[in-house]
C-alpha cells in the first residue's frame, strides 16, 4: 500500500483557487440579494441624542433601516459580554455601528447612511491606556459589574480582565541577586489584512437565519449571533464560503448580526462586504502592549527570579484577548527556567476599536519583551548571548514557572540544529566593501496547540470514495483541504483524490473549537482517525462475506478490500459499500476529540482560562540582518526557522506555514503600525499601512524537527500558527546587535534606527 501521510499531496482547492473559480465570502450572492451598509459612531466617546431614519427610509430602493431599538437589549462576546450589536446610548469607538441599511443597491444603500439624522453629545475619550488607568478616569463602562461572563475573572472599572502567574520566592530571589536588570518595551497594533474583507450573505427562511460567512470559527459566530438576537443556537445556521484569508480577525462574527436582522424584515437576502478602509478602522487588530519586566541573575546567568506587568490593550469591546491574557505569563516563563516568577497581564479597556485575535495571540509582543531583556542581561554579565539561552532553555522532563513539565522539549535540538545552518561565531562582511552594520539574532519559545473539541464523520460513497462531513474551516492552512485528507486516505488505503470533504457548516458538523491556535488538523485529524477505525472495521466485516474470509486476515489498500498476502483476492471498496447498503446498512461513523487537560500548580494562576501549553511546541530561530548607517534601511539577509510539529503530515504545507508566519513576523518587527490618533485609525487603505511583500522576503532555511506526539494524529503537533511569533523578537535582537543599541519599540523603522544610532549613552552590545 501507498503511504500517503507525510508526503506532499496536492490540496483539494488549489486549481480552482489557482484559476479564479473558487467562490468566497465576498462573492457569494443569490438573485435579488440586497446590499447593505453601516452607518458608523464618527466620535470616539459620546452620547447619542437624535438618530432619526425617517428621511433616508424614504429614498428611492431603501428597503429596511434597523438600529438598537430594532434588535434586543442584549450584549454578548466570548468570555466577557459586554458588545451590543449596535451602540444603544453610548458610542465607544470611532466606528462603531448605530444602523444598518438594506437597499436595491450598494449605492442607494450608501445614500440611505449619508441621509440617516444623527445627533450626538461628545464625551471626553480615554484613547490609550495611561488616560483609562488615571486616577478618576471616566468609566467606559459604568455598567461593567453587569455584563455576564463565560467564565470568572478577575476585572474592575477600565480593567476589563487581569491574569496573574505567581510561583517561587520572587523577592528571596531579587534579594539573593548578582544582577537585577530592568527594561520597559513598547508594541503596536497589527493588522490582519487577509486579501478577503469580512464579508456575509444572510437569509431568513423556515423559521432560521441562515448566514454564509467566510468564519473561522462556525460555531461562535453561531452562538453569538443568538446571544445577540436572542434566540436559541439552534435557530442559526452558519454556511462556511472559501475563506480569501483569516489570520484570527475572522474567528468571531462582525458582519453577521447585521445581515440576519435585515433579511428577517426584508424577506430578502442581504450581502454586506467591509471596505477596506473599514477593515482597517473596525475589524479587531492585534493589540497594542506595553511590557515591564525585571529579573534577578546569578553572577554564571541563571535567572533566580523574573517579574513583568504587561498592559494589552482592549479597545472599546473585549474579543479574544480576554482569553489570552494569560499568554504573556507562559510565554515569560515558559522558555528558560526561571526559578521564582511573578507576572501580571491587564486588559485595559479604551475609546478605540477593539482588538482581537491575530496569529499568535499575546504572543510575539511578550517574546519580543523577553528577548531584548535577555540580550540587556548578557551584555551586563559580558556573556555571549547564544551562550545565556543555551544555560538556561529547559531540558526535556522539566518544569516551567507554572509547574507544567515539559517532557518531550527538544530546544538543545533545535539550537544544534540552527547552528549547523547559520554557525553562530561566524562573521561575514559585504563583498563589495560597502559600509553596512551587521548582526545576528537567535531566540526560543515554547507554543501551544490550542486545544478544544471537535468532530467529524466519515463516511463510504457508494463508488468507493470517503466524505468527510466536519465544522472545520478550511482558512488556507491545507490542514483540511491536504492534511485531513491524507489522514482519512492512509487510514482507509484510499487516494487523498478519492476523500471528499464537505464545506464546513454547522448544520451538518458536530461542534468544532474552530480554525485558531494551530489546532485544526490536530483535532479534527484525531477525530478522523477515530471515526476512520470504525468505518474499516464495518468494511472488512462485510468485505468478510464476500471473500469468504476471516476478518483477520483483510486489509484496506489501493481502494479495495484483500487478504494479506494474497493480492489477488480483493474486492473493491464500491462493491462492498453497495453490498452493505442491503446487509449492514451505510457505512459511516463518527469520531471525537478533546485534548487532555494540562497538568500544572493550580495555586499559581488567577484569571487564567489558558493555564499552560497543551500539545506543546518548541521553536528556535535566528536572524542575520544589514544596516545601512545612512539611511537606517534594515535588510534581512538570512533567516533560520527550527520548528516542532510532531510529524509533518504534509512537509510542504508545513514550510508553506512557515514561510508566512515569517513574513508576517517581518511585517511586526519593520514595517506595520495601525496608528491610532486620538482614537482614529489613521491609516485607511494598505497605500499608507505598510505591507511586507515579496521583495522584503528574506532567504528562510527550515528544519522540521521530528518529534511526534503520542496523542496526536500519527504524531502531528499543530503548525499553523508559531512561526510568528519569535521573528520580531530575533530581528529585534540582531538589528541591536548591528548598531550596538538596544531596541525597545516596534516597528523598527529607519527613523528609529537612525535615531539610536546617533543617540549618546551607554550601548547594550553583546560579546559574540
Amino acid at each position: 500500500m501507498t503511504r500517503v501521510v507525510g508526503t506532499n499531496a496536492r490540496r483539494a482547492d488549489g486549481d480552482d483557487k489557482v484559476r479564479g473559480a473558487a467562490v468566497y465570502g465576498m462573492d457569494h450572492g443569490h438573485t435579488g440579494t440586497l446590499q447593505a451598509r453601516l452607518l458608523r459612531a464618527p466620535v470616539p466617546a459620546g452620547r447619542i441624542r437624535r438618530l432619526d431614519t425617517t428621511r433616508a427610509a424614504a429614498l428611492p430602493g431603501v428597503h429596511a433601516i434597523i438600529t438598537a431599538a430594532d434588535v434586543p437589549d442584549t450584549t454578548s462576546g466570548w468570555i466577557l459580554k459586554d458588545q451590543p450589536m449596535f451602540a444603544r446610548e453610548e458610542i465607544r469607538y470611532i466606528g462603531e455601528p448605530l444602523a444598518a441599511v438594506a437597499a436595491d443597491s450598494l449605492e442607494q444603500a450608501e445614500a440611505a447612511v449619508a441621509a440617516i439624522e444623527l445627533e450626538i453629545d461628545p464625551l471626553e475619550p480615554l484613547t490609550d491606556m495611561d488616560a483609562a488607568l488615571a486616577d478618576g478616569a471616566r468609566l467606559i463602562h459604568p455598567a461593567w459589574e453587569s455584563y455576564p461572563m463565560a467564565a470568572p475573572g478577575p476585572r474592575g472599572g477600565n480593567v476589563a480582565w487581569e491574569s496573574t502567574l505567581d510561583r517561587g520566592d520572587v523577592d528571596a530571589a531579587f534579594a539573593a541577586a548578582h544582577l537585577v536588570v530592568e527594561d520597559e518595551y513598547t508594541t503596536q497594533r497589527q493588522h490582519q489584512s487577509p486579501i478577503e474583507p469580512h464579508a456575509a450573505v444572510g437569509r431568513f427562511e423556515g423559521g432560521r437565519y441562515v448566514v454564509h460567512s467566510p468564519a473561522q470559527f462556525p460555531f461562535l459566530v453561531r452562538d453569538r449571533l443568538a446571544e445577540w438576537l436572542g434566540i436559541a443556537p439552534s435557530k442559526v445556521r452558519v454556511v462556511v464560503t472559501t475563506i480569501g484569508g483569516g489570520f484570527g480577525g475572522k474567528i468571531d462574527a462582525m458582519l453577521e448580526p447585521f445581515v440576519c436582522v435585515l433579511a428577517r424584515r426584508t424577506g430578502r437576502a442581504v450581502r454586506l462586504v467591509n471596505t477596506r478602509s473599514e477593515e482597517l478602522q473596525t475589524a479587531g487588530p492585534r493589540e497594542n502592549a506595553r511590557i515591564r519586566i525585571r529579573t534577578a541573575v546569578g553572577a554564571n546567568g541563571e535567572i533566580l527570579g523574573q517579574e513583568a506587568d504587561t498592559l494589552s490593550d482592549n479597545g472599546a469591546y473585549s474579543g479574544e484577548i480576554v482569553a489570552c491574557a494569560a499568554v504573556p505569563g507562559l510565554v515569560f516563563g515558559g522558555t528558560y527556567r526561571v526559578a521564582a516568577a511573578r507576572y501580571r497581564t491587564r486588559v485595559i479597556y479604551t475609546n478605540t476599536a477593539p482588538t482581537a485575535a491575530f496569529r499568535g495571540v499575546n504572543g510575539p509582543y511578550a517574546m519580543f519583551a523577553l528577548e531584548q531583556h535577555l540580550d540587556h542581561i548578557a551584555a551586563e554579565l559580558g556573556m555571549d548571548r547564544r551562550e545565556l539561552r543555551l544555560r538556561n532553555v529547559v531540558k526535556a522532563g522539566e518544569a516551567i514557572a507554572n509547574g507544567q513539565v515539559l517532557a518531550d522539549a527538544v530546544f538543545d535540538e533545535g539550537f544544534a540544529r540552527v547552528e549547523e545552518i547559520a554557525p553562530w561565531a561566524t562573521e561575514t562582511a559585504p563583498a563589495d566593501g560597502r559600509k553596512v552594520l551587521r548582526g545576528k539574532g537567535i531566540g526560543a519559545v515554547t507554543w501551544l496547540t490550542n486545544p478544544g473539541p471537535g468532530g467529524a464523520t466519515v463516511k463510504i460513497n457508494e463508488d468507493g470514495t470517503a466524505g468527510v462531513i466536519c465544522a472545520g474551516a478550511e482558512i488556507g492552512t491545507g490542514a483540511v483541504a491536504a492534511g485531513l485528507r491524507q489522514i482519512v486516505a492512509e487510514e482507509l488505503g484510499l487516494t487523498p483524490d478519492d476523500v471528499i470533504i464537505l464545506a464546513a457548516d454547522t448544520d451538518a458538523g458536530t461542534y468544532d473549537g474552530g480554525a485558531q491556535g494551530s489546532r485544526t488538523l490536530f483535532s479534527l485529524g484525531n477525530a478522523a482517525v477515530q471515526a476512520s477505525a470504525q468505518v474499516r472495521e464495518q468494511l472488512l466485516e462485510v468485505a468478510a462475506n464476500l471473500l469468504e474470509a476471516s476478518v483477520a486476515d483483510l486489509e484496506l489498500a489501493d481502494g479495495h478490500v484483500q487478504v494479506a498476502g494474497s493480492p489477488g483476492a480483493r474486492v473493491a471498496l464500491a462493491a462492498v459499500a453497495q453490498h452493505a447498503l442491503y446487509t449492514a446498512g451505510p457505512i459511516s461513523a463518527t469520531g471525537r476529540h478533546i485534548t487532555p487537560p494540562v497538568q500544572f500548580d493550580s495555586g499559581c494562576l488567577a484569571g487564567a482560562l489558558f493555564t499552560g501549553f497543551a500539545t506543546p511546541t518548541y521553536h528556535v530561530h535566528s536572524a542575520e540582518v544589514e544596516v545601512d548607517p545612512d539611511t537606517g534601511k534594515v535588510t534581512i539577509l538570512r533567516y533560520v526557522v527550527a520548528q516542532d510539529v510532531g510529524r509533518a503530515i504534509n512537509p510542504q504545507q508545513v514550510e508553506g506555514q512557515i514561510h508566512g508566519g515569517v513574513l508576517q513576523g517581518v511585517g511586526y518587527a519593520l514595517y506595520e503600525d495601525l496608528r491610532v490618533v486620538d482614537g482614529a485609525t489613521v491609516d485607511h487603505s494598505l497605500e499608507s499601512y505598510r505591507l511586507p511583500t515579496v521583495f522584503e522576503a528574506p532567504p528562510i532555511d527550515i528544519v522540521l524537527l521530528d518529534n511526534p506526539w503520542p496523542d496526536g494524529p500519527y504524531g502531528a503537533k499543530g503548525a499553523g500558527e508559531p512561526s510568528v511569533i519569535p521573528v520580531a523578537a530575533v530581528i529585534a535582537s540582531a538589528v541591536s546587535d548591528a548598531i550596538g543599541k538596544p531596541i525597545r519599540n516596534l516597528p523598527i523603522t529607519p527613523f528609529d534606527v537612525l535615531a539610536a544610532l546617533r543617540e549618546d549613552g551607554p550601548t547594550e552590545g553583546s560579546t559574540r
